[in-house]
Order: C-alpha cells, then sequence, then structure tokens
C-alpha cells in the first residue's frame, strides 16, 4: 500500500484560525495519569483521545513535543486514560495548571499496574504504552487496552473554549 502523496498545497489560514475551527469540534475531556518508579503519580489534561481498532482494543492520544511530561509517558509502560465525568470540569483545569500540585484532595484508586485511576470518571482505559508516533509539533502515542470500565454518568465535553455536557 503507498502511504506516500504529494505535498499539500500552501495553506491560507494561520495558526490562530487553524485553532478556532477546530475548536468546532466537540470532545469529550480526559486526564492521562501515569505513576512513575519512585511512587510519584503524574498527570495531565487532554482532549486528543480516539478510538483505534477493537481488535486488538487500541486508542490513541497526543501531546505536544514541548511539553515537560514527554519524558514521562514515553518512557513509563503503562497509563491510564480517565475520561472525566460532567461534573469533573475543577479536575480538568486542575491538571491543566502548572506550578500546583494537581493530586491534592484528588481521591482516585490503583489499577492492576498500580496507576491511578480518578474516581468517579465516565470510563477508564488502562493502556500499555504501545507504541508513539512523532508528527507536527506533537507526539501521537498508540495505547492497548488491557483493562476498561465504565459507569452511566454523562461525560464532561469542551467545545469552544469552554467546558458543558450533552444534557
Amino acid at each position: 500500500m503507498n502511504t506516500n502523496s504529494p505535498r499539500a498545497e500552501e495553506r491560507s489560514f494561520d495558526t490562530a484560525h487553524f485553532r478556532q475551527a477546530l475548536g468546532q469540534f466537540a470532545t469529550g475531556v480526559t486526564i492521562i495519569t501515569t505513576r512513575l518508579a519512585d511512587g510519584t503519580f503524574r498527570g495531565l489534561t487532554a482532549s486528543s483521545f480516539n478510538s483505534v481498532s477493537l481488535d486488538p482494543p487500541l486508542v490513541l492520544w497526543s501531546l505536544s513535543n514541548g511539553a515537560n511530561s514527554m519524558p514521562i509517558f514515553t518512557g513509563n509502560s503503562h497509563y491510564v486514560i480517565n475520561v472525566l465525568n460532567a461534573e469533573q470540569a475543577h479536575l480538568a483545569k486542575r491538571f491543566a495548571t502548572r506550578g500546583i500540585d494537581p493530586w491534592e484532595g484528588v481521591e482516585y484508586e490503583l489499577s492492576r499496574t498500580g496507576q491511578p485511576i480518578l474516581k468517579g470518571a465516565s470510563a477508564w482505559f488502562e493502556c500499555h504504552n504501545r507504541s508513539r508516533y512523532p508528527e507536527g509539533d506533537h507526539v501521537i502515542f498508540v495505547g492497548e487496552v488491557e483493562f476498561c470500565e465504565f459507569s452511566p454518568c454523562p461525560p464532561l465535553i469542551f467545545h469552544s473554549g469552554q467546558f458543558g455536557s450533552l444534557g
């Protein structure tokens, strides 16, 4: 299969315009969590989550090349993707804020591999860090889901720079 294609045409828009256009796509909101070898927890807010395959069960998310957490997530064998519920916008903001301990006062339990799972999440996916693909200014992480769970609570939605819900 030939994956090469001709170069894209010259863009007629700037980064700000592109970001605004992307904001028209409503997404769910996740917090990706992991545990370091010394037992420290790390986590970050991400809306770049999607399914890839049912068999094997694969999901993806992406992280900016310049993110301080890049070495953490490229170096760990496992992570958990926590899909936030409609009442957890405060967690999305907290895990996206620099200079604070986002884990302070946050309720969690541990997965089979010792990764933190946020209590109250609409769904969570414990993933083996299967592969990574550098593309543009991000790295795409593909995780093989080893275990997952979900609840009937509505998910948190992000659209046009605002948090909301489906109801």
